[in-house]
């Protein structure tokens, strides 16, 4: 275990503040796309250290936009704010509108930081060359039919009617998609044709000449396609399995193509996701299983050569979840991890620190053997560490490199927590 050990410090650099990165850096190089992860939806870690290497990314290396695990309606608010295309003066206000739970992921003050700073970054820019802020989820289904019929009274009052026999098959489930979804399964009727014909219309239109300009029509086009792919990953999840799963980042990866698109030659993206989209699945058993992620399928897109992709994880400390779907949010402990992890092989190497680990061409041993990584989700119960919370992970080939933080705290949301009475305590080191 000493050896093993010593193995793991040999590759630890520092992590202390933003110069530390340049190794990473200097690893990046080049690359056109750059997944940058987390192990939780709720770790200010996390966020904090990928906005200081994307404020890196994008004032050093010319990065043109950051696409994010967020509904593509609320973050293109968000993008307004942040290029002045809209009359939104401060993002975190925009961020604070943010209502589908859960709702901590994007509106928190770690992204309040980062957009405004972006904010401020691209106010001394021209308008073509200021830097975008997406989201590439696909859960959005009512909010983007709403936006799409914004779009039409506004731009195209003659076509309102047509988009609406897609609205009104929606009606009767009260914006409610498990309740879609279970009707779909029962009935063998859907409204994926309403959904695909009013895609199919509004994409021919937009493509003509006059649309009022190139944002305007991409974001009509892309809330299209968010609807016909929100009403297939509902229709998908009520049956099990993989299928719902890997229509989700289909999307998102088709979504990051089409803004790489939009953006023009030479465009590069930073994406911020979880662990479990942008850590190539092929290394873990999510492939066993017949599931892919975004960072599978954007290394087999890109290359290899065009691509660096950089997991995060932490050992202990605390993390803001929910007990359930839609629950309130909470603080909750995040309990040191189980043995026999890959978190408990950086704790016991790198006790009490911050590091980082960019991978060498020839990994050693430890990088390239099987270990459970933890992945911790909006819903978490610190509880089942023992049984649940972990992805089998070769952790060289995953990522191509790794942020470590011993010690993690809940980041800051811009909405009420809870504390879930829960101590530390409670939670000894798992076998």
């Amino acid at each position: 275990m000493a050896e093993l050990d010593m193995d793991v410090r040999k590759q630890a650099a520092p992590l202390r503040d933003p110069g530390d990165l340049d190794p990473l850096l200097d690893r990046i190089g080049q690359a056109r796309v750059v997944l940058l992860g987390e192990a939780s939806h709720g770790t200010h870690e996390y966020y904090a250290w990928r906005a200081a290497l994307t404020r890196r990314l994008v004032s050093e290396r010319g990065f043109s936009f950051i696409g994010v695990e967020g509904d593509w309606p609320d973050c293109y608010r968000v993008n307004c704010s942040v290029t002045l295309a809209s009359v939104a003066e401060d993002p975190r206000e925009v961020l604070r509108g943010y209502e589908r739970w859960p709702t901590w992921m994007w509106a928190n003050e770690e992204v309040a930081d980062f957009t405004r700073w972006l904010r401020a970054h691209n106010a001394a820019r021209p308008p073509d060359d200021r830097v975008g802020f997406y989201g590439l989820d696909v859960y959005s289904l009512w909010d983007s039919l709403r936006a799409i019929l914004g779009y039409l009274e506004e731009h195209e009052p003659e076509h309102v009617e047509a988009a609406l026999a897609a609205v009104r098959c929606f009606e009767p489930y009260a914006e409610d998609p498990q309740a879609y979804a279970r009707a779909t399964r029962v009935v063998p009727t859907s409204c994926e044709d309403a959904v695909v014909s009013m895609l199919g219309d509004l994409r021919n239109r937009v493509s003509d000449d006059g649309v009022p300009d190139r944002d305007t029509a991409f974001d009509a086009e892309q809330n299209a396609l968010v609807a016909a792919g929100a009403e297939a990953y509902y229709r998908a999840m009520v049956r099990g399995g993989p299928e719902s799963w890997n229509v989700r980042d289909h999307h998102m990866a088709d979504t990051l193509d089409r803004l790489l698109d939009h953006h023009g030659d030479g465009a590069k993206a930073v994406v911020w996701e979880h662990n479990t989209h942008v850590g190539d699945a092929r290394y873990t058993d999510m492939s066993d299983v017949g599931m892919v992620n975004v960072g599978q399928l954007v290394r087999e897109r890109y290359g290899q050569d065009d691509v660096v992709i950089v997991g995060f994880g932490s050992h202990h400390g605390s993390v803001i979840a929910g007990d359930s779907w839609g629950a309130p949010m909470q603080r909750m402990p995040l309990p040191p991890a189980r043995r026999g992890s890959l978190e408990a092989l950086l704790h016991d190497a790198v006790p009490d620190a911050s590091a980082l680990f960019v991978f060498p061409g020839e990994l050693p041993g430890w990088l390239a053997d099987e270990r459970p990584h933890r992945a911790v989700g909006v819903v978490y119960h610190p509880g089942a560490e023992r049984w649940g919370n972990y992805v089998p992970t070769v952790l060289g080939r995953r990522y191509d490199a790794f942020c470590w933080f011993d010690e993690s705290r809940g980041l800051t949301p811009l909405h009420d927590v809870h504390a879930s009475g829960a101590e530390m305590e409670t939670y000894p080191d798992a076998d």
